[in-house]
């Protein structure tokens, strides 16, 4: 057993891979045989991810908020406390907040072999941001 005390600070996301103002804070961290990474992730109105995926797929589970979800090709989905969103492995897609509201959610994803976590891609766009239906 080995328990990890809180004493990690709260990141702020990097602007290559969120637009607006985003904070992660670790659940879990991979390490020696262990790959799944866990992060809690507060987005302020209308910040979001960018198009990106994941080598093993991603889980996120809404804590808290009003957000939004899509995966390229797919509608705007709104999501709410509760909700679980699962993205399939090599699946491009991007989640944050409505333009209203913040949104808490818990990441949950296994690194590849390498260690990898995600792949980023392009900002989404206001175009694409706004295509959601009213929340």
């Amino acid at each position: 057993m080995q328990i990890t005390r809180s004493s990690i600070e709260t990141m702020p996301g990097p602007s290559d891979w969120f637009t607006g103002a985003v904070y992660v804070d670790a659940v879990a961290a991979p390490s020696n045989d262990a790959r799944l990474s866990a992060s809690s992730v507060h987005f302020t109105p209308g910040a979001r991810t960018a198009w990106h995926t994941h080598p093993n797929g991603q889980t996120i589970y809404v804590l808290e908020g009003v957000g939004r979800a899509q995966h390229r090709g797919g509608p705007v989905e709104i999501i709410r406390p509760g909700d679980r969103v699962f993205f399939e492995p090599g699946e491009e897609h991007w989640h944050g907040a409505a333009p209203d509201r913040f949104m808490i959610h818990i990441a949950m994803l296994e690194v590849d072999d390498g260690g990898n976590s995600a792949t980023w891609g392009e900002h989404v766009t206001d175009a694409e941001y706004n295509a959601a239906p009213a929340s």
